[in-house]
């Protein structure tokens, strides 16, 4: 019987995705906190993509110990009301008066809080534009436009993160700073490489390992100029040590990317998981694994046929056109460039979170049919739509795109590309 290699991708992805739902993740780690604690009240705030159901999991688990809260989460990722909640939704990936308005009401939340008090801090990828506002003397307007530059110059997370942590009042553990001297005891869903709890969201409960002097090398490296406000603003330091603070990560690429190994074992795959860091150009990506599946198919090398190669991780886009579409969608299209009129390869390329760039897509599956069906429906080449950093149009003529909608996670990007026998 022959395989059908899009529904096993498609398999094996949601897979993954499922593994890295909160109540499977948050869940057993509240438990824990809960039976250290007691019978603890406890303000709650959540940040980030996943925030709305890491609230409802925690308000669920905790069993009336939260007293009140706020969820601060990307437009469209609510799901409805949660007692003693209240419910923001706002920009991303860039901050908007939303940001700054849900951000003033945490911090009037916890000012006054005395050191028998404690604070559940939930947080996920997204928080760091959801999650903001900026240092006196600084402008919302200041922090979108350097924020808009380092999103179109490819510079990563770490590096985006280290620039506007010292732009912001809130990250690099300066949330922490104003909660104290009451306890925070966050929970983090990490999005990012390594789990480095001081990038993920910007790290506003942890000390802050980068420096002043590291975000204006960022900033020279992509030639971006800054005025004198910024560059006084750059200069105050974050925190490098709390007192107040304890941390513990829920759920990680490394989770997701381990089963979907499992998966794909389990579908009769001859699977290895290639990388979970993965921090190349998206195209790039693309092309490198396109020529992985050139060599399975030709040579059964690294694996024999049926084959599955696992990558987890964040890739990059940098912006050189006026197209529309996310990073896992270039790497699907520039990988159907490299596969071309091949048979029995598939690759699939989604954002855990639903969300890929500023697009109502999570990602791409491509196979050799693709490059044909963009080329017919548009009369124009994929090299042209990658040019113009335009995979979200040419997939969708291709009936190429992956939409699940918002999946109340965020753990980084899985990569799975299948060669059938």
């Amino acid at each position: 019987m022959k395989r059908d290699l899009r529904s096993d991708a498609l398999e094996i992805i949601n897979s993954a995705i499922e593994s890295s739902q909160v109540d499977k993740t948050l869940g057993p780690a509240l438990k824990r906190f809960r039976a250290r604690f007691g019978a603890l009240e406890t303000i709650c705030i959540a940040i980030g993509k996943a925030a709305w159901k890491m609230a409802k999991v925690a308000y669920e688990v905790l069993d009336g110990a939260i007293k009140k809260g706020v969820v601060i989460t990307k437009y469209g990722h609510s799901e409805g009301k949660i007692p003693c909640f209240e419910i923001y939704e706002a920009g991303h990936p860039l901050p908007d008066e939303n940001s700054i308005k849900a951000t003033e009401r945490v911090i009037d939340m916890v000012k006054e809080l005395g050191p028998e008090d404690h604070v559940i801090f939930l947080v996920s990828g997204g928080g760091s534009a959801l999650f903001e506002l900026p240092l006196p003397g600084l402008t919302l307007s200041d922090i979108i436009q350097i924020s808009d530059k380092l999103l179109k110059s490819g510079a990563d997370i770490s590096e985006f993160n280290t620039v506007r942590k010292h732009l912001s009042a809130v990250k690099g553990g300066r949330f922490a700073q104003l909660c104290y001297p009451a306890r925070v005891h966050t929970f983090v869903l990490s999005d990012v490489i390594g789990n480095r709890l001081d990038t993920v969201a910007s790290g506003p409960a942890f000390p802050d390992s980068s420096t002043s002097d590291e975000a204006f090398k960022v900033l020279e490296k992509y030639g971006i100029e800054i005025t004198e406000k910024i560059r006084s603003a750059l200069s105050k330091e974050t925190p490098k040590s709390l007192e107040n603070v304890e941390t513990e990560v829920v759920g990680s690429i490394e989770l997701a990317c381990e089963t979907a190994l499992k998966k794909a074992q389990e579908l009769g795959y001859n699977s290895m998981l290639l990388t979970t860091s993965l921090t190349c150009e998206a195209k790039e990506a693309g092309r490198f694994l396109g020529a992985v599946a050139r060599e399975v198919s030709a040579s059964d090398r690294p694996l024999k046929k049926p084959a599955a190669v696992i990558c987890g991780g964040e890739t990059v886009v940098r912006v050189t056109g006026t197209g529309q579409g996310g990073r896992n969608q270039e790497l699907a299209l520039s990988a159907s460039i490299e596969i071309k009129g091949m048979e029995g390869i598939v690759l699939a390329s989604v954002g855990t979170d639903g969300t890929d760039g500023p697009t109502d897509a999570a990602g791409g599956i491509v196979d050799g049919e693709t490059y044909e069906k963009i080329l017919i429906s548009t009369g124009k080449k994929p090299e042209e739509f990658l040019k113009n950093n335009d995979s979200y149009n040419a997939l969708k003529a291709a009936n190429a795109l992956i939409i699940t909608g918002p999946t109340g996670t965020n753990v980084n990007d899985v990569v799975l590309l299948l060669v059938g026998e």
